[in-house]
Order: structure tokens, then C-alpha cells, then sequence
């Protein structure tokens, strides 16, 4: 059974006082996790997570990140900006961007930050937009195919926009070294959220055999293997969370039995993981305040897809609790919504819940990574605030609500 990170009593005072609805961060929680993490790869003197910052794109979250060792990886001019502006510095930025306008490359450029190619054709343009190529420089792999465990099927590479082919790879090594490159890295991203602790060894594997044929073939000197995100988190109750320090320890394995012989035992690992850094860590609590009684029963909300766009979008699970209840029974069968005009503005289809009653705080869970950030504006919804849960019991409000004037600021009357 999931459980809330705030007792029902702390939310009911936090929503007195700030109002619904809100997305609430648990500081204690992110760090502890930031800290699992970093114990589970101590084993690589070099390794270093750089957050997605796609995932939650909010600078307190941010600096709860600098401040337990983190870096960040943005995919965006203004990513990159709010980088900047929490003062990471440019060995802690990785850029990791796909078809990338030439503004990006350079302001990734400007602050030193570690540029990830997407595609071969990306040398030239990286070229063209900054007018030389840095002594450092990521590629992505796509192996293609089938990523495929000992548990199934994961993903397929194949049909993804992502990366460079082996050739493409082994033949832009050879180009990059040729314009100066000394420092190389590989990145791969191939699936999403993996609820296997065999996920990260196996892509390990797979990029540290094409490290060392690449070094071979190239002569290239691959200082750093980005395994990138892709590990998930437990959103139905019935499910695991991932073990971190099994997933480190296979990833160990895997490194001493192919890189270390090679005389490649210095290679720095990455991550970017967004998701399995915040997701659990964060929530977003509205109201009941209409029910509607018609061929199905429906809860609606003061929140809507605008607050938590992934229901909607791709029938993404997250589960409920309504607060107080936590041990009632669910005894009755609602449709849980918000008020777009989209009939799939809804949190959840016929989930069992314990009675709802208006003026019930419901906790949606899971909201800490794409949550607050997929929101959008359609009907002239508005944002909701963000609020963090600190260490101390304390509440900051770290995002203030989007406001009308807010929404028309673009706009010329």
C-alpha cells in the first residue's frame, strides 16, 4: 500500500494556509535518495548524476540537488538558462538535445557545458553554429533493434529519433579526433522507466564493448559511459522499487569484467536520471469539489491535465489516496477528473477508492519528475504552485500559481 510522505494532519495545515491545488516536494526524501545513489556507484572515482532537469524544472529542487553532488542535464535553451542561473558551473551541465537549433549549441557552448551529439550531421552544425568543435565531446549511441532482458521485452531502440549508428559513431570518432577532440564520451538512452535492477548492466555492457571497440578502431580516449536515465519507479502498490545498490553492483561487475581488462579501468560513469531522482518525492493535492452521478460516478477536482499531464496523455497510472482515509475501505468505483473540455482530463477510470466526500484533500502520488513540468495552458487553465516540505517540517512555497496576467503577458490587446 502506498503511503503519503506527509501525515494527513501536516497536509490539511499545508492546505489550509496555501490553498489547493499544489504540487509538494519532500526534501528529506529527495536527499536520502541523491545519497542511495551515490553510495551504490562510490566504486567509480569518477561517476557523477546529472539530473534531467526536464523532470522537475524548478531551482530549489535544483539546488537540494548541487548541494548532495549532483549536477544537471538539460535538452534546452532555457534549461540550459536555468542552469545557469543556479549557478552550476560548466563541468556540472551535460547538454543532451535532438534536432538542435544553432542558439543552443552555442549558449551550451558559452558556459562549458559538455555537449552530447545527437546525430553525425551534428558535428558539421555544432561547427557551423560555434565556429570550432570543443576538446570535449558526447555522442549518443542507438544500438537499433530489440533492447530486450532476461524479463521481456523493454523498448525499441530501433524506432527511436535518438543517436548515432555504430558506423556513424566509429566514422564521427575519427572525424571529431581529427578537429581537435581529446576527451570523448559515450551516451545511450533506451528505455523508460525499467522496474528491473538488470536494466543498467545490461545497457553497461552493451556501451562498454562499443567503448572499447571504438578505442580500438579509433584511438580515441574515451575518458566517460553516460548509461543516461531509464530507471524507473514503483507506480502501482503492488510493485518493487529498484534496488540502487543492486543496480550498482551489476553495473560493477560488468566494468571489471569488460573495461578493467581492457585498460580502460578509469572510465568515469554517468547518469541522468529524473524520474527515479523525484518522482516519488512529490505529490499533487487538490480538492473534491463537485461529484456527478450519471452512468458512472465521477469525482472532479480543482486541479486538472494542466497540474499532471501523463494520465491523459498515455493512460499513466498514479495512485490515490484520499487524505485521512488512508485505511478506509474502497468501497466505491469513481471516474477521478478535472474540468477540461477533454474527456480524458481524467486522473483515474474506475478506481476503487474509500468515499469521497467535497472538501476531501486528495493525494495524487508519484508527481515529483513530469508532473508540474509537462503542464500546459489549454482552456486558459493555469499552473498550479509548488510547494517543498522541508527537512525541518517546515513549508516554502518554491513556484508561486500562474496568474491571468500571467497567461496574457505574451499577448498585445
Amino acid at each position: 500500500m502506498k503511503k503519503p510522505f506527509v501525515n494527513a494532519q501536516k497536509l490539511e495545515e499545508i492546505a489550509c494556509e496555501f490553498g489547493t491545488p499544489f504540487h509538494l516536494y519532500d526534501e528529506a526524501g529527495i536527499r536520502r535518495n541523491a545519497r542511495a545513489l551515490l553510495k551504490a556507484f562510490s566504486w567509480n572515482k569518477g561517476f557523477k548524476e546529472y539530473f534531467a532537469v526536464k523532470a522537475t524544472p524548478n531551482p530549489s529542487i535544483l539546488e537540494i540537488l548541487k548541494e548532495e553532488g549532483c549536477g544537471v542535464d538539460c535538452s534546452s535553451y532555457t534549461e540550459l538558462l536555468l542552469a545557469e542561473r543556479a549557478e552550476f558551473p560548466g563541468k556540472e551541465i551535460m547538454f543532451s538535445s535532438n534536432a538542435t537549433p544553432e542558439g543552443e549549441f552555442r549558449l551550451a557552448a558559452k558556459l562549458g557545458a559538455t555537449i552530447n551529439l545527437d546525430d553525425f550531421t551534428h558535428i558539421d552544425a555544432l561547427e557551423q553554429a560555434i565556429g570550432y568543435i570543443p576538446e570535449t565531446i558526447s555522442c549518443r549511441y542507438n544500438p537499433g533493434g530489440i533492447m530486450e532482458l532476461s524479463n521481456g521485452v523493454m523498448d525499441n531502440p530501433g524506432d527511436a529519433k535518438y543517436g548515432f549508428t555504430y558506423a556513424q559513431l566509429a566514422e564521427g570518432f575519427k572525424k571529431l579526433k581529427a578537429k581537435g577532440v581529446k576527451t570523448f564520451g559515450i551516451h545511450s538512452f533506451l528505455v523508460s522507466n525499467a522496474l528491473t535492477e538488470l536494466y543498467y548492466p545490461q545497457l553497461a555492457e552493451v556501451l562498454f564493448r562499443v567503448a572499447v571497440q571504438l578505442r580500438d578502431e579509433t584511438g580515441c580516449d574515451i575518458k566517460f559511459i553516460n548509461l543516461s536515465g531509464g530507471i524507473g519507479i514503483p507506480y502501482l502498490p503492488e510493485q518493487s522499487p529498484v534496488s540502487i545498490e543492486e543496480v550498482g553492483e551489476g553495473v560493477r561487475r560488468v566494468y571489471e569484467k569488460i573495461l578493467v581488462p581492457a585498460g580502460m579501468g578509469g572510465v568515469a560513469i554517468f547518469s541522468e536520471l529524473g524520474r527515479y531522482m523525484l518522482a516519488p518525492y512529490g505529490c499533487l493535492v487538490a480538492t473534491a469539489i463537485h461529484e456527478k452521478h450519471i452512468y458512472k460516478e465521477y469525482i472532479g477536482l480543482d486541479a486538472c491535465a494542466v497540474d499532471l499531464m501523463r494520465p491523459a496523455m498515455y493512460g499513466a497510472y498514479h495512485h490515490i489516496t484520499v487524505n485521512g482515509k488512508e485505511g478506509a475501505p474502497a468501497v466505491k468505483k469513481y471516474d477521478v477528473t478535472g474540468s477540461l473540455c477533454e474527456n480524458n482530463d481524467k486522473f483515474a477510470v474506475d478506481r476503487m477508492l474509500p468515499e469521497i466526500q467535497l472538501g476531501d484533500l486528495i493525494i495524487i502520488h508519484d508527481t515529483g519528475a513530469h508532473g508540474y513540468a509537462m503542464g500546459y495552458n489549454y482552456n486558459g487553465k493555469l499552473k498550479s504552485k509548488e510547494l517543498l516540505l522541508c527537512e525541518d517540517g517546515s513549508v516554502e512555497m518554491i513556484r508561486r500559481a500562474e496568474t491571468p496576467d500571467d497567461y496574457f503577458a505574451t499577448l498585445d490587446f
